[in-house]
């Protein structure tokens, strides 16, 4: 196990980093007394390298803005990171270090939910508070009430994709593809599998592979022969960017449907041309042209000459949320922290408002849905949030279901599904009540509807904007 010791971004995260940000001078925290140690762990190299490089840049860039501007309190944040070289059994004893050697008062980690896994029961036992930016297994967060998450869950995801690809795609026949190793990939997979039989979809065909595999052709023969309309496949970008060049190979070539364990700069340069319309779940756009989005991007380029994908997204709003919970504290550490991380509502984040429900994770945070077309992520569709934690709802805008093989034509003029036009256009009361910031947000978009109308127009968003070229 690695570890750098980290005062704004070192000289060895800009080497794992691959480019050196413009203008870095390491002064995010200023050596001395009064610094408010925040462990971190992640990916930083193995297979899963670039969710920790990423994850890793959004903490460091929140971090250097909030000491810039007076820190917690007027002390600064020092942050340690451990790297747990994409491996389980490294993050837990990452973890370990960071609290028993370390001594730091919060942990944020990690992205790969079996890692988040591994850790959490270490920071629970040593009342320490933990945040995963984007751990998304529903298990997480119910190894104690120690543990947070500012993402969404896979109950949520997968009920949402099962929605989408049985609504709006008009797919009857899904295959799956799931990685046996994956705590990540298997929950996704079911709570899509579950979701998308309800509304009518049959699973024609189920075959399974493991992390670090490299000969996908067995599974895809066997899959191929049942005749699906789509690939249901639920894993990293570590290993989709082989199977689509191996299903194409095969002649496969029905789309390739994922979750947010697609996104990496990595997936299209691994995966080309095979890529081409598929589609996956996401945090959020990069090219959302809401003054937040643009401008972290903004940002974030100039620093890091690269722009942002969710990953990075996701660890700067973690960061900024463990340090306004600082700010409210009554002490920062243990108990008192903790109760300030749970209070947490309607925080303004990259990837939308945070409130923490009271099973400790985001409700209401919104899914995108991104289509790989000529090399480039676009917007296919937004499934706006719901009032419970783990509700699936329709997409807010959708496209007209696709004939089968191919994909639906994208554009701002969307056709709801049946159930979105029968539904009274309003969010839940006991809802609103509790969320008053998020549901005026919401009711704004909504008055863009009429509930007469068979069209359903979003000219705010433009949905065919590309993401970027990897």
């Amino acid at each position: 196990m690695k570890r750098f010791t980290l005062i704004g971004v070192s000289a060895m995260a800009l080497l794992h980093a691959g480019c050196p940000p413009k203008g870095e001078t390491g002064n995010a925290a200023a050596a001395g007394g009064g610094e408010i140690l925040v462990g971190e762990y992640g990916s930083l190299t193995g297979s899963e390298a670039t969710f920790g490089t990423s994850t890793h840049n959004g903490i460091m860039m929140a971090i250097d803005e909030i000491n810039a501007a007076g820190g917690v309190n007027g002390r600064k944040i020092k942050v340690v990171t451990e790297d747990d070289q994409s491996k389980a059994e490294e993050a837990a004893n990452a973890v370990t270090k960071l609290i028993s050697q370390n001594g730091v008062v919060a942990v944020l980690g990690e992205v790969a939910s079996s890692s988040s896994l591994a850790a959490a029961p270490i920071c629970q036992s040593n009342k320490v508070p933990m945040i995963t930016p984007s751990s998304t297994n529903d298990e997480v967060t119910k190894k104690g009430d120690y543990i947070f998450r500012t993402c969404f869950t896979d109950s949520y995801q997968g009920q949402s994709l099962g929605r989408y690809v049985a609504q709006q795609l008009g797919v009857k026949r899904v295959a799956l593809l799931t990685d046996v190793k994956s705590d990540y990939s298997q929950g996704l997979a079911k709570w899509f599998e579950q979701t998308f039989t309800q509304l009518g979809g049959q699973v024609v065909a189920r075959a399974s592979y493991a992390k670090g595999d490299s000969d996908f052709k067995a599974q895809l023969t066997a899959v191929k022969g049942s005749n699906p309309q789509v690939l249901f496949i639920p894993g990293y970008y570590t290993d989709i960017g082989q199977i689509a060049i191996q299903a194409r190979d095969l002649g496969i070539t029905v789309p390739l449907v994922g979750g947010d364990g697609w996104e990496s700069p990595k997936l299209i340069e691994i995966g080309g041309k095979s890529l081409e319309g598929s589609y996956y779940s996401n945090h959020y756009f990069y090219g959302d042209p809401t003054p937040l989005v643009s401008d972290f991007g903004r940002k974030y380029k100039a620093r890091y000459g690269a722009n942002p994908d969710a990953m990075a997204a996701l660890g700067y709003d973690a960061a900024r949320t463990l340090a306004d919970a600082m700010k409210r504290a009554k002490t920062i550490g243990g108990q008192d922290l903790r109760d300030a991380i749970a209070a947490t509502k309607d925080f303004p984040g990259v990837t939308g408002l945070i409130t923490l429900g009271p099973d400790r994770n985001a409700i209401g945070k919104k899914i995108v849905i991104e289509e790989i077309r000529n090399g480039q992520l676009t917007l296919k569709s937004s499934v706006e949030a719901t009032p419970a934690a783990g509700t699936a709802p329709a997409p807010a805008a959708a496209s007209e279901p696709a004939a089968t093989g191919t994909t639906a034509t994208a554009g701002t003029t969307m056709r709801p599904s049946s159930a979105a036009t029968s539904a009274p256009l309003r969010l839940n009361p006991q809802f609103e009540s509790q969320n008053p910031s998020f549901a005026r947000q919401s009711c704004k978009k909504l008055s863009h509807i009429t509930a007469t109308s068979t069209m359903v127009r979003f000219p705010h968003t433009p949905l065919t904007q590309p993401h970027q070229t990897y």
